[in-house]
């Protein structure tokens, strides 16, 4: 199977073990990985500050490095939804269609594709509170949203449980948005941070160590206000710890 590796901006810049992580992880299954070396942004942080037709070019070169290949792979639930859903300054030809139904974030690739029943190099002997990004919750499907009231479902638990010495815990609100939002952030940084004060505290009651997530984003934001809060908590993307992160 021969795999193109998007690495998100934010990712390349401020997390790249998140991206090594993936990188081993998808080749610990015998993918073919293969990194295109002039992949730039997705242009989700355009779009979402409202200037869409901006993003044609990035969303046009994005097509040309990974049109070739069988499927499209991130670390990143926010800018894979943003491909999928809201991938649209361009012309929707054939190809393009083509590439934003096989752009596939981590997590979906190895419960959904793959169908991985074991890590057997992974150990995390920790107590964990999952957090599921807004897009990756309602439109990725990573999750059932608890306003559904449907029976439970958990891609990432359901992967996470396969490692060993892993504990979960529950917060009380397990669905809430952490107040990231990418630009939200920036243009109401003080419902935003409240927010994410509240997210990261509410983990720190459920007595979480680590909180677990596929969006460096929403962690980056998360550990932010953990600092800023003096909470003792730490944060890991999940690839990282299916991969047998040391930590």
């Amino acid at each position: 199977m021969r795999i193109g590796l998007f690495i998100p901006c934010y990712i390349d810049a401020f997390f790249p073990e998140v991206g090594i992580a993936t990188l081993e992880l998808l080749e610990r299954f015998d993918c073919d990985v293969i990194y295109p070396m002039n992949q730039t942004c997705c242009g989700q942080p355009v779009a979402n500050s409202g200037f869409n037709a901006y993003c044609a070019d990035v969303e046009a070169l994005f097509v040309r490095n990974f049109a070739d290949f069988d499927y499209v792979v991130s670390p990143s639930g926010s800018c894979v939804h943003h491909i999928r859903y809201n991938f649209d300054a361009i012309e929707q030809t054939d190809e393009v269609k083509n590439v934003r139904s096989r752009t596939i974030e981590i997590v979906e690739f190895l419960h959904d594709i793959l169908n991985v029943n074991t890590f057997p190099w992974a150990r995390f002997p920790h107590r964990v509170g999952l957090h599921n990004g807004c897009g990756s919750l309602r439109k990725l499907g990573h999750a059932t949203p608890s306003e559904l009231h449907k029976p439970f479902l958990s891609k990432p638990h359901a992967l996470l449980s396969k490692v060993e010495g892993i504990t979960f815990v529950q917060p009380s609100r397990p669905d809430e948005c952490c107040g990231f939002g990418g630009t939200f952030s920036a243009y109401h940084e003080s419902v935003s941070a409240k927010m994410g004060y509240d997210k990261v505290a509410d983990h720190v009651r459920a007595g979480a160590d680590y909180i677990v997530s596929a969006d460096s984003s929403c962690l980056m934001h998360q550990q932010g206000c953990a600092e800023r809060c003096g909470l003792p908590i730490k944060f890991v993307h999940i690839a990282q710890v299916l991969n047998g992160v040391a930590l």
